[in-house]
């Protein structure tokens, strides 16, 4: 038994490897992504975060999904005394990596971020987006079929997301 398992986990991992290694499109281009919209924090979406100092939320009029398969947000981080700090991201769902278009910075606006694209799940800073990326703008190495869909599974409780009844 043990045996099978060491051979199940090895062949999981060789499988896991080379899906990082092989993009899922090796045509794959990125569009040009849309200019980041006017920062809103009135209807914020909120993204769970356990023992985080700040509290975070996606802004729902930015949430888009792209012809180029990335899923493009403002996110908003604010903290306990009320400062306030926006990104504007991307997710690309198949390869597990995230980029920043844009910073904003009160009283300045908008700073386009010269990012390259980064894995999620080996980036500290990154923690908030993949949140984002579980729990609604990814579903398993695909992204989400539409912005609205995105972010009814970002509302939803655990156990009614990704669920055909919850859409």
């Amino acid at each position: 038994m043990r045996r099978e398992l060491a051979g199940l986990a090895a062949a999981c991992a060789a499988f896991a490897a080379s899906a990082q290694l092989n993009p899922s499109d090796p045509d794959w281009r990125e569009a040009a992504p849309p200019p980041p919209p006017a920062l809103r924090t009135d209807k914020l979406v909120g993204v769970d975060l356990s023992g985080s100092a700040l509290r975070f939320g996606v802004d729902p009029d930015s949430v888009t999904v792209g012809s180029d398969r990335v899923v493009r947000y403002v996110v908003v981080a604010t903290s306990t005394s009320g400062a306030v700090n926006a990104m504007y991201e991307g997710i690309r769902c198949d390869r597990a990596l995230y980029r920043v278009y844009a910073r904003h910075t009160p009283g300045a606006g908008w700073t386009p971020a010269q990012d390259d694209w980064r894995p999620i799940h080996e980036v500290a800073a990154a923690r908030h987006t993949l949140a984002i990326a579980r729990n609604g703008a990814c579903v398993g190495n695909a992204s989400n079929m539409s912005a609205a869909q995105v972010l009814r599974d970002l509302k939803a409780s655990p156990e009614m997301r990704f669920r055909t009844e919850a859409r």
